[in-house]
């Protein structure tokens, strides 16, 4: 079974950029699709981005199209979530999720996902 580690959260100004990392270890990458989710104080967790297995597919949710970019690295078993142009409303513990699949399927749908970090703190403000 595979962990995912997040990290890479912090507080950062408006404006500016910030790379979360998703590590994996027990087992290798390169069979998961990668979700990265965000959850807001008494909101429900959404979908930002995410990447299939092999062939590269992502999404993007329209609040971050544009600002976010997802990529996955197979040989450090990471994906990462580079983030640009942060507004406060980013705010949120970011998670990543985990989930065995065919080469060009992700989801951002949360329930698709059965394996999950223990999230990020990214907090954007002046």
């Amino acid at each position: 079974q595979v962990q995912l580690v997040e990290s890479g959260g912090g507080l950062v100004q408006p404006g500016r950029s910030l790379r979360l990392s998703c590590a994996a270890s027990g087992y290798t990458l390169d069979y998961y699709a990668i979700g990265w989710f965000r959850q807001a104080p008494g909101k429900e967790r959404e979908g930002v981005s995410c990447v299939s297995s092999s062939d590269g597919s992502t999404k993007y949710a329209d609040s971050v199209k544009g600002r976010f970019t997802i990529s996955r690295d197979n040989a450090k078993n990471t994906v990462y979530l580079q983030m640009s142009s942060l507004k406060p409303e980013d705010t949120a513990v970011y998670y990543c999720a985990g989930e065995v699949a065919g080469t060009n399927w992700c989801s951002l749908d949360k329930y698709e996902y059965d394996y999950w970090g223990q999230g990020t703190q990214v907090t954007v403000s002046s």
